[in-house]
């Protein structure tokens, strides 16, 4: 087949089109800009991405093409993140790039480019069963990716190849560096979907501005200003400053509206903690939300172990009862479901319900 490779530079892309070269595939490169905002600061590190992609690609003796979606990644990607976060939710980039730019934009491009199937470096798998194409977890549990996935489509999947993820990431390093790639050892990127590590809340304030606010123990005390609802996300450690003796101080809810920050001490608070969570925005694979399993396996944050719940329907938003209580459940963060290896989609978690209910529960600043 003719496929084409999204390069970035890392090592698990490269490592796909090697593999997909040596199945005897016609493969080309592709090599996605998408931020240029401040390109001049030298944060996103494109230049340095592009180099190593070149270079890769001239070692597996493979074609490298380079296209800007940096408009589509704003209108699409970006926009939508900067909305949650002035609504005062936490959304999850890379679930949104990897639908609206990796197998959209992405997509849309190769095909007129002439290609048969596109491919990434994601850790994850596919198959085509009982008349649907079905998203499946990597073989390497550690790095599976489907939770970054589970808004693709059928039309994706059918055109979509994830050659790494029969492999380990051990596998794919000792493939690349048996081969002589030049980034075998380089490190896996981290931080916004293609926009890079950087200070978080500085980068935040370039574009949402700052609104000074009090921080509040869950009785009512003030022990601290914070700078924003927004810059804050539930369970956050770092950045409150509060001293004084005790356990470490954590956000344990927000109130967008008249701007107050509630914090409580210990990792284990128990208004950290919900029972369920209200799900909207959902999205099946092949198979519609109302015909899930009632019971089944659920992940609310990327590498957390499966764990049990139970779903119920109220009209069309999902409430989702786990086994055990779960510590952190964010408003704006997805959560997803699996039946066994399978994904078969999720939503996004807009309401934790909590384990006490009582003055000392997040629900009373709901």
């Amino acid at each position: 087949m003719n496929i084409m490779v999204g390069i970035s530079g890392g090592v698990d892309s490269a490592v796909a089109a090697l593999l997909l070269k040596r199945a005897g595939h016609e493969v080309t490169g592709l090599f996605m800009k998408n931020w240029e905002e401040d390109d001049v600061a030298g944060h996103c590190g494109a230049e340095e991405d592009l180099a190593m992609a070149r270079a890769v690609c001239d070692r597996i003796g493979i074609p490298l093409r380079t296209v800007n979606f940096s408009s589509e990644y704003w209108e699409r990607v970006f926009s939508y993140f900067l909305s949650e976060y002035q609504a005062g939710r936490t959304p999850n980039p890379d679930v949104l790039c990897n639908k609206e730019i990796k197998f959209k934009a992405f997509l849309d491009h190769a095909m007129t480019l002439g290609a048969d199937r596109i491919a990434t470096g994601h850790y994850a798998r596919t198959d085509f069963h009982a008349g649907r194409h079905r998203l499946l977890k990597a073989r390497d549990t550690n790095k599976d990716q489907s939770y970054f996935l589970y808004l693709l489509g059928q039309e994706a999947l059918a055109r979509s190849l994830f050659p790494v993820g029969d492999l380990t990431k051990t596998e794919v390093r000792r493939l690349a560096r048996e081969t002589g790639l030049p980034n075998h050892d380089r490190h896996d990127s981290t931080g916004i979907c293609f926009i890079g590590e950087r200070d978080f809340k500085s980068f935040l304030t370039r574009y949402i501005p700052v609104r000074p606010g009090e921080m509040r123990t869950l009785a009512g005390e003030v022990k601290g200003q914070h700078d924003g609802t927004m810059y804050y996300t539930i369970g956050q450690r770092h950045g409150l400053g509060i001293g004084g003796e005790g356990e470490a101080w954590y956000v344990v809810d927000k109130n967008v509206t008249d701007n107050i920050l509630y914090v409580a001490q210990g990792e284990h608070h128990p208004a950290l903690y919900c029972e369920a969570l209200i799900a909207g925005q959902l999205h099946g694979i092949g198979v519609e939300p109302a015909a899930w399993p009632r019971e089944m396996h659920a992940k609310i944050r990327y590498r957390q172990p499966d764990q049990r719940c139970a779903l119920t329907w109220h009209d069309s938003r999902l409430c989702v009862v786990f086994e055990a209580p779960q510590r952190a459940a964010t408003p704006g963060q997805s959560v997803v479901f699996y039946d066994g290896d399978e994904c078969l989609g999720g939503g996004i978690i807009e309401e934790a319900v909590p384990v006490l209910r009582d003055a000392g529960s997040r629900s009373a600043h709901a």
